[in-house]
């Protein structure tokens, strides 16, 4: 596993698209319990080398639950984003995470972690790879109806503080999927 994430590391398959260069940034390990996919990271993480090490990070701990340390424990949970590079500004926020890695590299990743047991995907992007076709026709509606995902997969909204204004429109997200996706966590790493 760590000869692969070496190679990951020094990936450059789409680095004339990078406006900060390759940086991937992922963590596994084979005893890995929980994996979150994400979108990508942004400009903080690019710069720290460390996974949701920001707002958004710093907000998803606390819907998990968890510690820093716990978070960061990689026999615990392993991170592996749509793309593993910071895309690039657009209008409204950060660009769509780059095509080229899930294709590329989440099937070999996940080769080398057979433990795990919880997936967590955040985001439509990720819902729209690993769901396909089962999940709803938007994402409010993927998360209200994350149960039917369950055991294999835990369905977010991304916890960026751009996206008060969803869930402020959306206080059943708190108040009933936060603290079932917590029982989830707990259950998973105690």
């Amino acid at each position: 596993m760590q000869e692969l994430l070496e190679r990951i590391r020094k990936c450059e398959i789409c680095q004339a698209h990078l406006p900060l260069g390759p940086r991937p940034i992922l963590a596994g390990h084979p005893e890995s319990k929980i994996l979150i996919i994400g979108h990508a990271p942004g400009t903080k993480v690019h710069k720290t080398g460390v996974p949701w090490d920001d707002q958004s990070g710093k907000q998803l701990r606390r819907w998990m639950g968890v510690t820093d340390e716990t978070f960061y424990d990689e026999t615990k949970i392993a991170q592996m984003p749509m793309g593993f590079c910071y895309p690039g500004k657009g209008k409204s926020g950060d660009l769509p995470p780059r095509p080229e890695c899930a294709p590329q590299w989440h099937d070999v990743l996940l080769e080398q972690m057979p433990n795990i047991q919880l997936t967590i995907l955040i985001g439509q992007y990720s819902q729209k790879r690993y769901l396909g076709n089962k999940r709803e026709r938007n994402l409010t509606e993927t998360v209200r109806n994350y149960q039917n995902y369950a055991p294999e997969y835990f369905v977010l909204p991304h916890p960026s503080p751009r996206n008060q204004f969803w869930l402020a429109k959306n206080p059943w997200f708190e108040e009933e999927v936060v603290p079932e996706f917590k029982k989830n966590i707990e259950k998973h790493i105690g």
